[in-house]
């Protein structure tokens, strides 16, 4: 019964705060509407902040308190997870006072709340790509900033997402048997990120696809497939001589070199043949 009653009792307190709170929507006083406002962001209500916020914004366009409205409004998106939304309007508060105290912040957020909403690795990375490309432009007007330290974090840990993604990628084109595709995205791989802790691997990889491709080739084209094996394993060997996928490394160089062999003898006793 006491359970009962606490239940209707918190109903009732809800109900009269909607009720409270719809009133205050449709007044036409803007003083109390922007004292409620800031006491809802304060006490952490961001979506009763941010409706109060974003209705009194025509009526205080111009007026002092408009650029912490709108700066209160962006913050309310952001802690209510709607990043791309935050972004945007920190975006706009920067664009809209350049001069502010609070100009800095504001753009750092905007590529802060991008990098809030890029996604894990496996996912399109297009945010991310936004997300890096926001944090430099920062980096590139606030070089001294408070933040500066923060957003080079933030961005070693994107592009090192990017890194994860695109070798990724590479290993996928190997998975699906997409083996020339796989040889090529290794490559760029580490054109594009030389210094990769997954490089070793990536070049090791790189054999693994040759060899594959090689394998299931037509005749006339094994044997210079089989030549690029030899070659790449070369290159794995002088880089990573005490790596310990070499073994691995080694087998498919001894078979490269073998069906090499076997092609040339093949060729050599057709042109005999020839000859004969």
């Amino acid at each position: 019964m006491a359970k009962r009653i606490l239940i209707l009792l918190a109903l009732a307190l809800f109900s009269f705060s909607c009720g409270n709170f719809n009133k205050l929507m449709k007044s036409s006083d803007i003083d109390k509407k922007y004292d409620a406002a800031l006491n809802y962001y304060n006490e952490g209500d961001f979506y009763r902040a941010g409706l109060l916020f974003e209705d009194l914004m025509p009526s205080m366009t111009g007026t002092d308190r408009a650029e912490q409205l709108q700066f209160y409004y962006a913050y309310c998106h952001y802690e209510q997870k709607q990043y791309i939304l935050a972004s945007s309007y920190f975006r706009q508060f920067f664009d809209t006072y350049r001069r502010s105290p609070k100009a800095e912040e504001a753009l750092y957020m905007s590529a802060y709340s991008l990098y809030k909403d890029a996604p894990d690795f496996n996912l399109d990375q297009s945010n991310t790509n936004d997300a890096i490309d926001e944090m430099q432009n920062f980096l590139n007007r606030f070089p001294r900033s408070e933040y500066a330290t923060q957003a080079n974090e933030v961005i070693n840990e994107l592009r090192e997402k990017l890194e994860l993604k695109a070798f990724d990628n590479a290993k996928l084109y190997s998975k699906i048997r997409k083996y020339k595709a796989a040889t090529v995205a290794y490559d760029n791989f580490m054109k594009d990120y030389p210094d990769s802790d997954f490089k070793e691997e990536a070049m090791y990889r790189r054999i693994e696809a040759f060899y594959e491709l090689a394998e299931i080739s037509v005749y006339s084209k094994q044997q210079e497939r089989y030549q690029s094996v030899i070659e790449v394993y070369k290159e794995f060997q002088k880089k990573y001589p005490e790596s310990l996928l070499m073994k691995d490394a080694d087998k498919l160089y001894n078979n490269a070199d073998k069906k090499i062999k076997v092609i040339i003898d093949a060729t050599e006793e057709v042109e005999e043949k020839k000859e004969a």
